[in-house]
């Protein structure tokens, strides 16, 4: 341990407080110096004086041990305020080295049920799977449709968006259409202004059933910036047929029945062109696990040491002035309680 752990008070200004018990003391000499000036002697004779005064002007042992027992108290009491300290454990400040912002599909096509129970229930399990895995990355989600929308920006506080998760479906967006480019743009803004030291990454979560075109441009426009682009596919290869928005299916143009495949090539080309890895989503974590790898590969270390003075966390030793003051209080209460019977107590 350093040399400079040695005792001391956190706020040791309350200590000026201790001489109070002093000036108590000089008031009370100086008043009962005047009042044994007082000439009494005319109104009771002198035999019947000492049990008169006994009852409101207690003998000088007597003033003197209570003055003492609450010099004490109110001295211990100080001592608390003060906040005595000895010892400290020294931390030292670290920030995620990763800001990943997951990207999460929530079109019609989502709610396909190829991939137990839905595609987009699937999905958020495998959001929740990476909160849980990526303690030291900073997380933040958008939804999209036909339009984008934050659920979460960039933040330490995982179970902020967990119990956000529950709330991300389908009907968060009324127009039909799945278009990336779009949350592509807002996740770019969200990683905007990020610490040159912290790797920028973005985790596309969807089937690939984009009906737009420019996202190969929109991806490799994202790598040129450093921002590196995940995939994570959800779904089969056989076309499912997609739930319509209030029961029954959603049909095409021509009256069909509206289905839905897994874009393996699509979102594979994707990562390809942004850096980063594509897989697809499986019942256990090996997906995660090998994306949030390639994530943290893309920075050494998982955290960035900033140029900060360490924490030092005090060992705090103020309960044991309270506990102290609380036993001195002991005879207080007891002569309380003998007067509340309807005993006579005396300090």
């Amino acid at each position: 341990m350093p040399a400079d752990t040695g005792f001391h008070f956190a706020q040791p200004v309350w200590l000026l407080l201790l001489a109070v018990p002093l000036l108590v003391a000089i008031w009370q000499r100086l008043t009962v110096s005047k009042r044994n000036d007082l000439p009494v002697d005319r109104y009771a004779d002198p035999e019947l004086l000492p049990h008169l005064l006994r009852e409101h002007h207690p003998g000088r042992g007597q003033r003197l041990r209570r003055l003492l027992r609450w010099s004490m108290i109110w001295s211990v009491l100080i001592i608390a305020m003060a906040e005595p300290r000895w010892d400290f454990t020294e931390l030292r400040l670290f920030q995620p080295r990763h800001d990943l912002v997951v990207l999460l599909d929530i079109s019609q096509s989502m709610n396909a049920a190829d991939v137990a129970p839905t595609r987009l229930a699937r999905a958020r399990q495998e959001v929740q799977d990476l909160l849980d895995k990526a303690p030291a990355v900073r997380v933040g989600l958008i939804a999209f449709a036909s339009v984008a929308q934050v659920v979460a920006p960039l933040t330490e506080d995982h179970g902020s968006i967990t119990r956000l998760l529950p709330e991300v479906n389908t009907t968060l967006v009324s127009l039909p259409g799945s278009r990336l480019v779009t949350a592509l743009a807002r996740a770019e803004h969200l990683l905007r202004g990020r610490s040159e030291e912290a790797s920028r990454q973005i985790l596309i979560i969807s089937d690939g059933d984009f009906d737009e075109s420019g996202l190969p441009e929109a991806v490799r426009d994202l790598r040129a910036k450093g921002i590196y682009v995940h995939a994570l596919g959800v779904g089969s290869d056989e076309a499912s047929p997609v739930p319509g928005p209030k029961g029954g299916w959603q049909r095409d143009g021509n009256g069909e029945i509206a289905r839905s495949a897994l874009n393996r090539d699509l979102l594979r080309g994707l990562a390809a062109i942004g850096g980063g890895v594509f897989r697809t989503a499986e019942y256990d974590d090996d997906d995660i696990s090998a994306i949030l790898q390639r994530v943290r590969a893309s920075a050494t270390g998982a955290g960035v040491e900033r140029n900060v003075p360490s924490v030092r966390v005090w060992e705090e030793y103020y309960q044991w002035p309270v506990l102290l003051a609380a036993l001195l209080l002991l005879p207080a209460f007891r002569v309380a309680r003998a007067l509340g019977k309807g005993g006579v107590g005396r300090d």
